[in-house]
């Protein structure tokens, strides 16, 4: 379909591999937790993987993908969850893990190549007493420019907001993919452009991202008898800016049942708070939980609980990986619990399905609100009963996203206007970035996505007029 061995050609020593297997894995992420996106986006894969070493070899594979009309499909660590790169028409998956590096730290930033893992980053800001503000579940194994690119929020959200809130990505310097890529350094409003566009309309080479003091950090999971007191007690810990913490993570019974590396942790029945808490804020916090009847089930340093994991890897998308071991039909959505009927649309959401699907949701700040994203645990059984669910929590006020597409504006988290358009355009011109997940024609979208009744994410405006 594409003149490959011509494209060979032309990359000259930039490292390649045609090798099938190394091909098909570069090809996937973790869409494979969803039913309908194994189903729509199972057996897509590139005609090559080329993985650059530097932006020099970026721009060599830029400018030879332009001249034989191949698309590219950036990858960073493959963690994502919605198919954001797999490559929909063939062509390049562009693995940029070997672009990286720290470049910086200081003055409450750090900047890094967007290759770099975020561990390492975290690594690196530590030894000068700082530590990523945000970072993803996969941390271990996600890229930053992969995280910008394709994350929303994570580990931080609950005291920092969302990745798109103001000041959660300082700067981001992007490559063109035009014949001659030209270098763009954004800022201010302009990262709104690329962050969460699926490096559909630049390539991430740069980014600088805000830093805060390290803590050595406590995680504890909090058992109550109920979903709903540990609901309550989320939202106020959430709300308690005395008390420092990284993570707010609720699961109801049985989940702790299903994740077999917490069973032996939890007390039969009981629901979990899974949190992350500063060391100074402790005391506080164990206040907090008597007052809300739970009891703390471990408290361990980051990293050392008795269980094999850091306790983020059983929260936001790695807790339905978890909960899949258990049974592979269990999937889920994305809903978001609107700060205005917050704990009323909770009860609502939980009340309809007690005893049938439980609640997993993490509590974070949007745009300086408190609010939760998450829903029940679902054994699939059809497109009809996913439909049926989301048309009843948006029905409660819920804002429901579609973790079940691959496009942009079929997931419905990212703001799309007018700018969007103008910026693909004048970035990507010939349409060879991740074609089909941001095209701005219909047909295109509808290939990579599944159709749910979903409204999306909402936010407010905050753009200047």
């Amino acid at each position: 379909m594409y003149p490959i061995n011509d494209l060979i050609v032309s990359l000259g020593d930039v490292p390649y591999s045609t090798d099938p297997i190394i091909v098909r894995t570069k090809s996937r992420d973790y869409y494979s937790i969803s039913p309908m996106l194994r189903n729509s986006l199972g057996g897509k894969v590139a005609d090559i993987v080329v993985m650059p070493r530097n932006t020099e070899d970026v721009a060599t594979t830029v400018k030879a993908a332009v001249k034989h009309k191949i698309p590219i499909t950036v990858r960073g660590g493959g963690t994502a969850n919605y198919g954001q790169c797999v490559p929909n028409f063939g062509g390049i998956v562009l693995e940029m893990t070997r672009v990286a590096g720290v470049l910086s730290v200081g003055n409450g930033t750090v900047r890094a190549l967007g290759g770099t893992m975020m561990s390492d980053i975290d690594h690196e800001a530590r030894k000068l007493g700082w530590e990523m503000r945000l970072h993803p579940s996969t941390r271990s194994t996600s890229t930053l420019a992969g995280f910008i690119a394709g994350g929303s929020g994570g580990m931080g959200s609950c005291n920092w907001g969302m990745l798109r809130d103001r000041g959660n990505i300082v700067g981001l310097s992007v490559m063109s993919v035009e014949a001659e890529p030209r270098m763009l350094e954004l800022r201010g409003h302009e990262v709104e452009l690329v962050h969460h566009a699926y490096g559909t309309n630049a390539i991430i080479i740069e980014a600088e991202m805000p830093v805060g003091p390290a803590w050595d950090w406590r995680e504890c999971i909090v058992a109550f008898p109920h979903f709903m007191d540990a609901a309550r007690f989320g939202i106020q810990l959430a709300k308690e800016s005395g008390i420092l913490k990284k993570l707010v993570s609720l699961q109801e019974w049985p989940i702790a049942d299903l994740m077999a590396d917490l069973r032996s942790h939890v007390p039969h029945g009981h629901s979990m708070a899974n949190c992350m808490i500063a060391p100074h804020s402790m005391e506080a916090f164990e206040c907090l939980v008597a007052d809300h009847g739970g009891s703390i089930a471990t408290n361990n340093p980051e990293g050392q609980g008795p269980y094999p994991l850091p306790i983020y890897e059983y929260a936001y998308g790695h807790a339905l990986r978890h909960v899949q071991k258990a049974n592979s039909k269990y999937t889920a959505l994305q809903g978001m619990f609107p700060t205005s009927n917050l704990l009323p649309s909770i009860e609502a959401v939980h009340k309809k399905f007690e005893g049938q699907m439980p609640l997993r949701m993490e509590i974070f700040y949007n745009q300086g609100e408190v609010v939760a994203m998450g829903s029940h645990f679902i054994v699939y059984e059809s497109e009809q009963q996913m439909a049926s669910l989301v048309e009843f929590m948006q029905a409660e006020g819920v804002n429901v996203a579609n973790n079940h597409a691959s496009s942009v504006r079929g997931v419905g988290i990212k703001t799309i206007d007018a700018r969007d358009a103008i910026f693909k355009r004048t970035m990507d011109p010939f349409g060879l970035l991740n074609p089909g997940k941001l095209d701005f024609t219909d047909e295109d979208e509808q290939q990579a996505t599944h159709v749910l009744p979903t409204s999306g994410w909402a936010f407010k405006q905050v753009k200047p007029a």
